[in-house]
C-alpha cells in the first residue's frame, strides 16, 4: 500500500483502467442521453453541456488518475534516474 493510506499504485492504474473502458462509455451514454432531453438546444448551449459534462465526469475521479503514468514510486526494480 501506499504511505497516504490510499489506493496502491497498482490498485490505481487497475482502476483508472476500469474507469476509462466502462465508465467513460457509460458516461458518453449518459451526456448524449441529455443532450437529447433538451430537445436539440442552439450549438452553443449543446457545446457548453458538453464541456461541462466532460469537466465533472472527472472530478471524482481525479485521485484515481493522479501519477498513473508514471514510473511505480514503490518498484525498487525500476532506475530511479
Amino acid at each position: 500500500m501506499s504511505d497516504e493510506g490510499g489506493l496502491s499504485y497498482k490498485a490505481r492504474r487497475r482502476w483508472a483502467l476500469v474507469i476509462l473502458l466502462i465508465g467513460m462509455p457509460l458516461y458518453i451514454v449518459a451526456a448524449v442521453t441529455v443532450i437529447s432531453w433538451l430537445d436539440r438546444p442552439s450549438l452553443l448551449v449543446e457545446l457548453l453541456v458538453y464541456i461541462v459534462l466532460g469537466v465533472l465526469w472527472v472530478l471524482p475521479f481525479k485521485f484515481v488518475f493522479r501519477g498513473v503514468g508514471k514510473a511505480d514510486p514503490n518498484d525498487p526494480d525500476q532506475d530511479q534516474g
